[in-house]
């Protein structure tokens, strides 16, 4: 059959899309379905409005409900690529007809940047190109980044009992931005980041070449192994390095409140923390609670991974840490796929299988912010931090120690320039279920209080931010005649500055007409472009 039947077929089915919709759009899908791109046919990806799939296909992959209000822009269709042509047509077809592209991968992104735009825009959904081939022999794995973590971590088990990789806790996060925009998790003090162990890549560029590390050369392949790929180009699929993992490990998590002095506890954590052994990582978490009097309160969650046996880490602990008081009843030893799903308190005995689930244990409607901490505070700044958290009640602070082979590899190494010199990282977190757009500014106002005051106790000049907790507080990009100086003022607090020009001028060598764009992409230089 010719592509022009197949095509007036297409446009017979989506005739009710085509009178509502305007020209650019009706010439994009002809173009999808007559590119020389193809391999196999596109037609049955592609999701206009009128589709009856197309608000189930949407919502898949919608993980902050403050983006799937009615008020949020929809975009004109979703193409869910099967394969790698799928991509490079969708590329071409949107260069062509200047339709603005979104790339979503598992939709965690925290500003929803991979699926809402302030103009007409379209979806190109990866979640089908989720291959995983596990090499045990040479220690490696290709993994698309359609996949998700646990669909990773499930497939290495199935190999081997003691390799992992050091990737984020949360299995239904997508492997492609988690990995390009330098994701983390329990063994980073171990093994560092996941792009630190990434040994090369598949991406679509701007022309629609498929190239790997080789072909798109050493700066392409540095900037999408930290500074964010969807600037860059479509990365289709990383080469990971395999890390080593004990056949079991050690889990444990304490709890202590400002009646078990909290603050003593808390400021012992930020002088140790980052010098602990690096198989040890334990996080600090603080919320507000009610006491026993029924009073808010602070309480401190101490949720932790050791790689290694209980005896082991008690001796640490009894040598480095007293304070938190941990005791061999805390511990729990299990293997370290069990340990992920631990961690994300999932019930006891859940078997490895779950994590291959693509679908969320809960969606609520959220707010995240980052900060660094290079400095220990005092414990009378802890004091006043615990007294602004009573007051707002809600807005939740993570500490996630750093040192170890964090504080061994060089901040240029990757666009990821975060390293040696910080105690911990900061997440500021805030959800909550309430609808609208009235309660989405009171609670995103919390954070933004809680970010305000915090500004004493963190790093300065600048204050800088972790990229995989995106945040449009700390800057947004118009890509008008602007954009580069609007994209430094988020870009250094990323990358630093050095990495940031780095960054842009990899962008500005790879897509000197920044076709691959969103609110915080990386800025070509004017000057620069053809």
């Amino acid at each position: 059959m010719s592509s022009n039947i197949i095509a007036l077929i297409f446009f017979f089915l989506f005739s009710h899309s085509f009178a509502t919709s305007n020209n650019v759009e009706l010439n994009f899908i002809q173009c999808l379905i007559n590119s020389t791109q193809l391999t196999t046919p596109i037609s049955g990806s592609v999701y206009t409005q009128a589709n009856s799939s197309f608000s189930t296909v949407l919502q898949a992959y919608i993980r902050n409900l403050r983006f799937n209000e009615s008020t949020t822009r929809k975009p004109a269709l979703i193409i869910t690529a099967l394969d790698v042509s799928h991509v490079q047509a969708s590329v071409l077809c949107a260069k062509e007809h200047k339709l603005l592209m979104k790339t979503r991968s598992g939709g965690h992104d925290y500003e929803g940047l991979s699926y809402v735009a302030d103009r007409n825009f379209f979806i190109l959904d990866l979640f089908n190109l989720r291959s995983i081939n596990v090499s045990i022999e040479d220690e490696t794995a290709w993994v698309q980044t359609g996949a998700t973590l646990g669909e990773l971590y499930y497939r290495i088990a199935e190999k081997s009992s003691t390799h992992g990789f050091p990737a984020g806790v949360c299995p239904t996060v997508g492997v492609g931005g988690h990995f390009s925009g330098a994701g983390y998790g329990n063994m980073m003090r171990k093994y560092g980041l996941t792009v630190d162990n990434i040994v090369d890549a598949e991406i679509v560029d701007v022309n629609g070449r498929l190239l790997n590390r080789e072909s798109m050369g050493e700066e392409l392949f540095w900037a999408i192994t930290g500074g964010g790929g969807v600037s860059f180009g479509v990365v289709i699929s990383y080469k990971i390095n395999l890390v080593r993992v004990p056949a079991s490990v050690t889990v444990f998590q304490v709890r202590r409140t400002s009646e078990q002095n909290v603050t003593d506890v808390a400021y012992r954590w930020l002088q140790v923390a980052d010098k602990l052994d690096e198989n040890l990582f334990i996080r600090m978490v603080f919320d507000v609670v009610n006491d026993t009097n029924g009073a808010k309160t602070i309480r401190a969650s101490f949720p932790s991974l050791f790689l290694g046996n209980t005896t082991t880490l008690i001796t640490i602990m009894d040598q480095s840490f007293p304070e938190l008081g941990l005791k061999p009843s805390d511990c729990q030893e299990m293997n370290w796929t069990q340990s992920v799903l631990w961690y994300y308190n999932f019930p006891p005995g859940s078997p490895d299988s779950t994590l291959l689930s693509r679908t969320p244990r809960s969606l609520v409607h959220l707010k995240r912010k980052s900060d660094y901490v290079k400095k220990p505070i005092s414990k009378q700044g802890l004091g006043f931090i615990f007294k602004k958290m009573v007051e707002l009640e809600r807005p939740g602070l993570t500490f996630n120690p750093y040192g170890g082979r964090m504080a061994e590899i060089s901040e240029f190494a990757k666009p990821f320039p975060h390293r040696a010199g910080n105690i911990a990282k900061i997440q500021y977190a805030l959800d909550w279920n309430e609808n609208g757009v009235e309660a989405a500014n009171r609670y995103i106002n919390l954070t933004r209080v809680l970010h305000e005051y915090m500004t004493p106790f963190v790093s300065k000049f600048p204050r800088e931010a972790f990229l995989n907790y995106r945040d449009l507080d700390i800057g947004v990009n118009h890509n008008g005649k602007n954009s580069f100086l609007e994209g430094t003022v988020y870009g250094v607090k990323y990358f630093k500055e050095t990495n940031f020009k780095r960054l842009v001028k990899v962008k500005t060598m790879v897509d000197p007409d920044n076709f691959f764009r969103n609110e915080q992409s990386i800025p070509t230089l004017p000057f620069l472009r053809k």
